[in-house]
């Protein structure tokens, strides 16, 4: 698989106190650069800011397979053993799942593990893993 380019998301949170606590401690994400309205994070790679903004938008859901998937999220695709494993550190965490960790499209084209969950915010993240990476764009 060629190299991915990285991606810079900025998303909006309410308190960086709760969002230092979940983005490091909870999800373990290592911090960079800061200021007092802002946090740097390295997601995978990829530079993910955590933007202070005390207002929220109204969020919608959508059905998929049977659930109500938040719109909009952002997550990562990990391997199987890593989903496993960040799924296991939440639980320890005591997060409360969107949607639990299950195995979605059973069967079909995109199986794929996945889970929702929301940062204190309110901004909600989709983890999940595909166990043939020739999946994440089956039709």
């Amino acid at each position: 698989m060629p190299e991915i380019p990285r991606f810079h998301l900025a998303m909006p949170v309410d308190d960086l106190t709760a969002a230092r606590r979940f983005y490091g401690e909870v999800l373990g994400l290592e911090q960079g650069r800061s200021a007092e309205t802002w946090v740097d994070w390295n997601l995978n790679g990829h530079q993910f800011v955590t933007h202070l903004a005390p207002t929220r938008t109204e969020r919608v859901h959508n059905p998929v397979d049977g659930h109500d998937v938040p719109v909009p999220h952002f997550g990562l695709i990990l391997t199987v053993p890593e989903f496993h494993r960040l799924a296991d550190r939440l639980r320890a965490a005591n997060t409360e799942f969107v949607i639990e960790p299950y195995v979605r499209f059973e069967g079909r084209p995109g199986e794929q593990w996945t889970m929702f969950l929301l940062d204190p915010a309110g901004n909600a993240l989709e983890f999940k893993a595909f166990a043939d990476d020739d999946q994440v764009f089956a039709a």
